[in-house]
């Protein structure tokens, strides 16, 4: 595949690169997922959510569910975050509307001092199983791209056990054993590396760090807790002879958009409470950007939502370096019918952006 073409299965990679683009490329977080009746009925077959995502037939069946329907740019890998910490043997699973749970979370330093970074080939073998299989399959329609979490946010459920408001153990964790936090972000960064390259191997062409808890961090527990880790990730993870592009979507940490830009990352994820002409400007041209529609436009009325997309288009400007996606993930009730106005919409106001300089 080269670069030098701009049609659908390159505007992504291209865009990633800040090169120009025959339109704006689009995909969408949770793009695969509870919205699409297809992924519903491929959940209930496989048993549970877990056995979807070990499973790299039908990881594979999910992952390009999207891609058939919509005439989207770009592929994400059907997994979720928790795969590291399941490796580590913390007991995961997924409780129907409550979901994630560790039977056994990170309490005591014990517990912490006692973990080990997992083989990606061994215990988290089905991921690349599945980059391999989901690439083969793909054929070269659009690029596939692999993800991980951040070591922050994979810490949080970790030590919290679950989703959580307050943040109280790990928080607890931070500020009265900062090293013991220090020494399990350390082990998570490794085993981030490790996973990351792995699905780089198997083929993805894109990989993304997803620091959902960034934002819940004040400033300077920020800039020690979560930003150190993701500049290493992204400036020591072996991108192969292709030198696969690094996205990091840091969700709620718009304070710290000038830093993220330094990262070595190529681009970043924009939430939707920042606006991109303001996130371009504080970013100088140093990254691509990856945003950032409210999900919520998603339930508005067709032309509503042609309007949103026409709005945010027209906000970023002209200029290359642009994947449109969702702020955050598409929710479950959304009608799969507003994802086909969504792209379309994308696709065609995209086209004349040129036209805005």
């Amino acid at each position: 595949m080269s670069l030098n073409d701009c049609g659908r299965h390159n505007r992504f990679l291209r865009a990633l690169r800040r090169l120009p683009v025959d339109t704006t490329p689009i995909w969408v977080m949770r793009q695969a997922g509870r919205y699409l009746p297809e992924y519903r009925a491929s959940r209930q077959r496989a048993g549970s959510f877990m056995n979807l995502c070990r499973s790299p037939e039908m990881a594979c069946e999910v992952t390009l569910q999207p891609i058939n329907r919509f005439e989207l740019d770009a592929a994400i890998l059907f997994s979720d975050i928790l795969t590291i910490p399941d490796a580590m043997g913390l007991g995961l699973e997924f409780i129907e509307g409550e979901g994630p749970r560790f039977a056994r979370p990170l309490r005591t330093l014990e517990s912490i001092a006692a973990l080990g970074v997992p083989d990606p080939e061994v215990e988290l073998r089905y991921v690349p199983d599945a980059v391999r299989l989901i690439r083969r399959e793909l054929n070269n329609r659009v690029p596939l791209i692999g993800f991980a979490g951040s070591p922050w946010t994979l810490a949080c459920y970790m030590v919290e056990g679950g989703p959580t408001e307050r943040f109280a153990h790990i928080k607890g964790l931070m500020w009265d054993h900062p090293q013991a936090l220090h020494q399990l972000l350390d082990v998570l960064t490794q085993s981030v590396k490790l996973y990351l390259e792995a699905q780089i191997r198997a083929g993805a062409q894109a990989v993304m760090l997803f620091d959902s808890w960034g934002g819940v961090l004040a400033p300077g527990d920020y800039r020690e807790f979560s930003l150190p880790n993701l500049r290493q990730l992204a400036q020591s993870i072996d991108r192969g002879p292709d030198q696969v592009p690094i996205i990091i979507f840091s969700r709620g940490a718009n304070g710290h958009l000038e830093a993220l830009a330094q990262t070595g990352a190529d681009a970043l994820g924009i939430d939707w409470t920042v606006s991109l002409s303001e996130a371009r400007a504080r970013t100088g041209g140093r990254v691509a950007l990856q945003g950032n529609l409210d999900p919520a436009a998603m339930y508005a009325a067709p032309e509503s939502l042609r309007l949103q997309v026409d709005l945010l288009l027209r906000d970023y400007g002209s200029a290359p370096g642009h994947i449109f996606n969702l702020g955050h993930g598409i929710t479950p009730d959304v009608n799969p019918e507003q994802m086909t106005v969504l792209v379309n919409a994308v696709h065609e106001f995209g086209k004349r952006q040129e036209l805005l300089a």
